[in-house]
């Protein structure tokens, strides 16, 4: 019998097909089903032995500002650090907060307590806070339970559910935890989600924190610049069975949308707003509504968080201090320097080879040019994010069933790999600690990458492993 290493993609895809067929034809299989559907053996897997050896020993390489700044600039993005690890309560009286607005339902209390992971700003770290955040303040028998997808040493998750109750697409985010029998909130009276059953009925996929080092470079980048690098790359792409890659768009100015799992915000601004209100439950200039307005659970006027009338004297830059939150937030993220890899070696040059050989350069783009800025550390210059920021259908395997502007329930951004050599958790929803593993998910029914996970499997165990090496450098 042949090794299947030898079976063609187009025959292994075959093969799988007919499986997922019969699986969906099954008595009540529901599309939330498909999301846990994972193929790890596609094309045959990694050679025996080649393994992930984790995160990168040594610094962070990462979590300081962008080279080049002016004083005042250096400022106003130590500032925006200063702001973006606030911890948040509902009034901003609870013992260690300095910030109010959590709630009504929030997944956590501060930016950094997602964004933590090399440094603040980056993603979810080893330790799951979230975990704590079920009985924090409370008064009392806590009301909230922590759900069976946060676990402590799970990644922090944000929950969406993929249907309402009525059948219709939902998507949104719905948030873990509510203010109800804390503390600071008397008198509010709301539930949480009932995960149990959004479990029992495959109705709940989850996303976690993304870095937000080198973005304010992201940002800044012309769309131009992006639709060249990637039209410069179609014919390969096509060898591969590579769409041409479909950017989100801005819907009223038809600009490329960058930021998040399915490039769904247009500016850090828009995603440091959006972020403020669904996931802590600050509303703000915005996003100036409340998400739940259930009376007796909102205790502030709104927004919560505004621009400053006087300097409130915060810190050494006036910018910050009469900036509201967001603002201060998009600052910080704007002004991140890139994640720093470390100096190549003779395996991590032939991982890089490789990498390119096989065709992940030709989504994981390697770099792009930014436009003039106003801020000389990001003025035309060329970065290395290793992404092309467009959409990529990713297969049945990796499918969420959320659609978000361009994006439908199968197509992610390409992810961007700078600083992956330092992170724990990998893919949109967080399933896996291992690069290898996170390789092969990217080969299932439907997706683009199935060729290149096929160019994978049939490298030498030297090269795999090398390649994994490469990865864990950047």
């Amino acid at each position: 019998m042949s090794d299947i290493r030898d079976i063609t993609p187009t025959a292994s895809s075959k093969i799988v097909l007919a499986v997922v067929a019969a699986m969906l034809a099954a008595p009540g299989a529901a599309f939330g089903e498909a999301a846990e559907v994972t193929f790890p053996h596609f094309f045959g897997g990694a050679a025996p032995g080649v393994t992930d050896p984790g995160v990168r020993a040594g610094a962070a390489g990462a979590g300081g500002p962008l080279a080049g700044l002016t004083t005042l600039q250096k400022q106003f993005w130590k500032a925006g650090q200063t702001r973006f690890e606030k911890i948040f309560s509902v009034t901003g009286t609870a013992p260690g907060s300095n910030g109010l607005g959590l709630g009504p339902r929030f997944n956590g209390d501060g930016c950094a307590l997602c964004h933590a992971q090399p440094a603040v700003g980056g993603t979810s770290p080893a330790s799951n806070p979230q975990v704590g955040l079920a009985a924090l303040d409370a008064q009392g028998t806590p009301v909230n339970t922590v759900p069976p997808f946060i676990t402590a040493n799970g990644p922090v998750r944000e929950a969406r559910f993929i249907r309402n109750p009525d059948g219709t697409p939902d998507g949104s985010v719905h948030d873990l935890f509510v203010i109800a029998g804390r503390e600071d909130a008397p008198g509010c009276n709301i539930e949480q989600p009932d995960f149990a059953k959004a479990i029992r009925e495959h109705n709940v996929v989850f996303r976690i924190p993304t870095p937000v080092f080198g973005v304010g470079l992201v940002e800044n980048t012309p769309d131009a610049n992006l639709i060249a690098d990637a039209t410069n790359l179609s014919g390969p792409r096509a060898s591969l069975g590579i769409a041409s890659g479909v950017f989100n768009m801005s819907g009223n100015d038809t600009t490329i949308s960058r930021f998040g799992w399915k490039a769904q915000n247009k500016s850090l601004l828009i995603f440091a707003g959006e972020a403020a209100n669904v996931e802590q439950g600050e509303s703000n200039e915005l996003f100036p509504n409340e998400r739940d307005d259930t009376p007796g659970c909102v205790f502030n006027p709104t927004p919560e968080d505004s621009t400053n009338l006087v300097d409130n004297g915060a810190s050494n830059s006036p910018a910050a201090d009469f900036s509201s939150d967001v603002v201060d937030f998009a600052a910080f993220m704007r002004l991140n320097a890139a994640p720093a890899p470390v100096a190549p070696t003779t395996t991590t040059i032939q991982g890089n080879t490789q990498f390119v050989n096989i065709g992940c350069a030709n989504c994981h783009i390697p770099q792009h040019t930014t436009a003039a800025s106003i801020f000389q550390g990001q003025s035309e210059v060329t970065y290395f994010p290793f992404s092309d920021f467009a959409l990529h259908n990713m297969g049945f395997g990796l499918q969420d069933g959320v659609t978000q502007g361009a994006a439908d329930g199968q197509q992610f951004r390409t992810a961007p790999l700078w600083g992956v050599g330092q992170r724990i958790f990998f893919l949109h929803d967080g399933r896996s600690t291992s690069l290898v593993d996170a390789i092969e998910a990217h080969a299932s029914p439907g997706s683009e990458a199935n060729e290149v996970i096929f160019n994978f499997n049939r490298l030498s165990a030297s090269d795999q492993q090398a390649i994994i090496a490469f990865l864990r450098s950047l």
